[in-house]
């Protein structure tokens, strides 16, 4: 039986919106529960109906999207994911809503079917939403990644294999099946590496990964133990999930 995963719409331009119900509503296994208008509404009407997903538009008058996904992740219990909606792909407003807490980012000129498959993955499974677009998304900014406030975490080897295997959108049946061990050893280590690296999800964690250097946009393979390591071939692993989307001009 298909689990039903509900989601609220936020974007300031009606007809975006509307599009986005009308498109979601008509795939199986979705339920738009809600519409809002600007950043405030998105809060209130996720506080009231607990949604799955929000699909949220970055840029909104009054509070944006950015400041609305930071506020989602840490003042609600069991916060909904965050799929980004933008034009752009390398929009720096994306990469600040990822490094928010955002799940991952879709493009609105997007298939509906692909937008829907966002939303289902960040709400049924623990990978990395579209991988090679998160590393395109870091590879366009100008200049170095922004350093973290915090000093440089120390991660153990296998901690750091585990995120550059994260970083290619592996998710943990995936990471356990990779590298041979069990499968709460490595919700374990994931749990571990969230900590340490101060993150809420795993696409923060990435993210902050790039910004520490121990996962290097662009680069060729690096090693698994005590240097950076690449997210290169952004591949996802899990069966019948590819990385999709136009590449980042």
């Amino acid at each position: 039986m298909t689990t039903t995963v509900t989601v609220l719409v936020a974007d300031d331009e009606e007809i975006t919106r509307t599009g986005l119900r009308t498109l979601l509503s008509a795939l199986p296994g979705l339920d738009v529960v809600g519409e809002a208008a600007d950043g405030h509404q998105a809060l209130a009407l996720a506080e009231e109906l607990r949604p799955d997903v929000v699909l949220m538009d970055v840029r909104m008058p009054g509070i944006d999207g950015i400041e609305a996904t930071r506020r989602l992740q840490s003042t609600l219990a069991g916060p909904p994911k965050v799929v980004v909606i933008t034009t752009f792909g390398n929009d720096a407003y994306v990469y600040d809503a990822l490094r928010a807490g955002a799940a991952g980012f879709v493009l609105k000129r997007a298939p509906s079917e692909q937008i829907g498959h966002a939303v289902r993955l960040v709400a049924t499974t623990d990978s990395l939403l579209f991988p090679d677009n998160v590393r395109r998304l870091v590879a366009a900014r100008p200049g170095p990644p922004p350093r973290p406030p915090r000093g440089t975490p120390a991660l153990t080897g296998r901690e750091r294999e585990i995120l550059r295997l994260m970083a290619r959108g592996l998710s943990n049946t995936d990471i356990a099946g990779r590298l041979t061990v069990g499968l709460e050893t490595v919700k374990t280590h994931v749990s571990n590496l969230l900590a340490k690296l101060g993150a809420r999800n795993r696409t923060q964690a990435v993210i902050l990964a790039y910004e520490y250097g121990y996962v290097v946009a662009g680069a060729g393979d690096g090693p698994t133990g005590d240097g950076p390591v690449s997210a290169a071939d952004g591949r996802t692993a899990r069966a019948g999930t590819r990385s999709w989307g136009p590449s980042a001009p």
